[in-house]
């Protein structure tokens, strides 16, 4: 069998002893700007800090009725009259208006970085952590320390709560950019009622990428009908090849997408994720016709709901939105009984990032603040309001995802066997992706890898061609390659 590995590490070498929408550029848009500098120079922390009336505004890709309604009604019906609230006991007339905004991602993201490039903008802005990076080579957001002063920043309680990688989404080159929102995590499900037809145990936590493809083999040979092993491949999957299994695979090596200063390219480590995907697609353990199909993912997801794929690695979602007993995609009606979970192991005990047995992939938004605001203070104060425990419990309500904050997770997870797993045991060994501005086309470049390889082509080649196509991207002397 070709997934018999020799113990130096998972397979014998081969040849060897989000959407392209969201990845239009800042810099390229915003050309005509005014790059970067003058936020820098015109900051001052303790602007109208002792303003007795102020207005603030704060601006998410959300709205009523539509996009991320949850988060709108928050902040209009929640937010907004208790911020004021609180000032006017202070003495103070705050007035905190809303600016909602219901679009596709990347126009949100040009928006807002067109507002920051003029010296526009909302005082508060939502977005997501993997454009922390690009928004801060630009200058259109600075550290917090330099907008609020580094004694008011460090003062916050909330940071205490906020683990160390996660506290990393809003952050860049080691300076805080903002606070994080929520975040999620990577597990490998698998149908119970399959790995019983294949005689394995319903407790089951793979300890080797060799131990998940041993699984699909025993379900390949026993569950007949049923596609023992789900991948996310290919470029109709999108950001989902990337983030549900790439970057996990990936981090299982020893190795993230970015490090040093350089990007992995035609390495031993990406030859290796490579090589699972020649294992199970080529290897007849995974149905490469859904990682072709536009509806690929979740045609692959209604059949794990029905007793038709055995392992998937997935988000936290696929449990809270997609195989819920209430859900409109695939309802599993037994799901809490019928559905395992368990943490993505690494390549090898031990050969993961930090020495890691186990590893995940995470994502989630931060809240910076608008350097150009009149109310650095203030805007602080607002942010810090919005990130307290008694908030971000507000905000979750009555359905429990995974926050921030670990003392809120504690508190609303425990009654949910997969958020709580995800939060206590897979949040802490988490990786989340590079916030740098090539990061999306990087990631489509991947995914191009992993379609060569349902197409047929071997590990080996679907690297050297990825290796050229990263070139292009980022430029040779930053890419780590053969």
């Amino acid at each position: 069998m070709r997934h018999k590995k020799p113990a130096s590490g998972y397979r014998q070498p081969v040849a060897r002893a989000v959407s392209a929408a969201t990845s239009f550029g800042l810099v390229g848009v915003l050309a005509a700007g005014c790059l970067g500098g003058g936020n820098d120079a015109a900051t001052d922390p303790n602007k109208n800090a002792d303003a007795k009336e102020y207005t603030l505004t704060i601006t998410s890709n959300a709205i009523a009725d539509g996009k991320n309604a949850i988060g709108a009604k928050w902040i209009e019906e929640w937010v907004i009259p208790q911020f004021e609230k609180a000032q006017k006991k202070k003495g103070i007339t705050a007035k905190v208006k809303f600016e909602p905004q219901g679009v596709d991602d990347a126009k949100y993201k040009s928006k807002i970085g067109l507002d920051l490039d003029s010296g526009k903008g909302a005082d508060v802005i939502d977005i997501d952590g993997i454009w922390v990076g690009e928004f801060a080579e630009s200058e259109y957001i600075l550290p917090l320390e330099k907008v609020v002063g580094a004694d008011s920043m460090e003062k916050w309680d909330g940071w205490k709560q906020i683990p160390d990688n996660v506290e990393a989404n809003g952050t860049y080159k080691g300076d805080k950019y903002g606070v994080p929102k929520g975040t999620d995590g990577r597990v490998v499900f698998y149908n119970k009622n399959v790995f019983k037809k294949a005689g394995l145990p319903g407790d089951w936590q793979p300890k080797s990428w060799a131990d998940i493809i041993d699984a699909a083999e025993k379900i390949k040979k026993k569950a007949k009908g049923v596609t023992p092993l789900q991948i996310n491949a290919g470029t109709a999957m999108g950001e989902s090849t990337t983030m549900e299994a790439f970057l996990p695979l990936l981090a299982g090596t020893g190795n993230e997408i970015f490090q040093d200063g350089k990007w992995q390219g035609d390495t031993d480590a990406i030859r290796d994720v490579l090589g699972v995907y020649e294992d199970t697609y080529q290897g007849g353990l995974g149905d490469a016709t859904l990682q072709k199909e536009a509806q690929g993912r979740q045609k692959a997801q209604e059949r794990f709901s029905k007793d038709k794929v055995g392992i998937m690695m997935e988000g936290d979602y696929f449990w809270r939105d997609v195989v819920s007993p209430g859900s409109s995609v695939a309802p599993m009606k037994n799901r809490d009984s019928d559905v395992g979970f368990a943490k993505i192991p690494s390549m090898k005990p031990g050969s993961g990032v930090d020495g890691q047995d186990f590893v995940s992939m995470s994502g989630g938004g931060t809240q910076v603040i608008n350097p150009n605001t009149k109310y650095p203070q203030q805007a602080w104060e607002l942010m810090q309001f919005m990130g307290s425990a008694k908030a971000v419990k507000e905000e979750v309500g009555d359905t429990p995802r995974i926050t921030q904050r670990e003392d809120v997770n504690s508190d609303i997870l425990a009654d949910d066997p997969l958020l709580s797993f995800i939060a206590e045991d897979v949040v802490p060994v988490t990786r989340f992706r590079p916030s740098d501005g090539k990061y999306v086309k990087v990631s489509e470049a991947l995914q191009k890898a992993t379609y060569a390889v349902v197409e047929g082509k071997s590990a080996a080649e679907a690297a050297k061609e990825y290796q050229k196509a990263l070139e292009d991207i980022v430029g040779a002397d930053k890419v780590s390659g053969s």
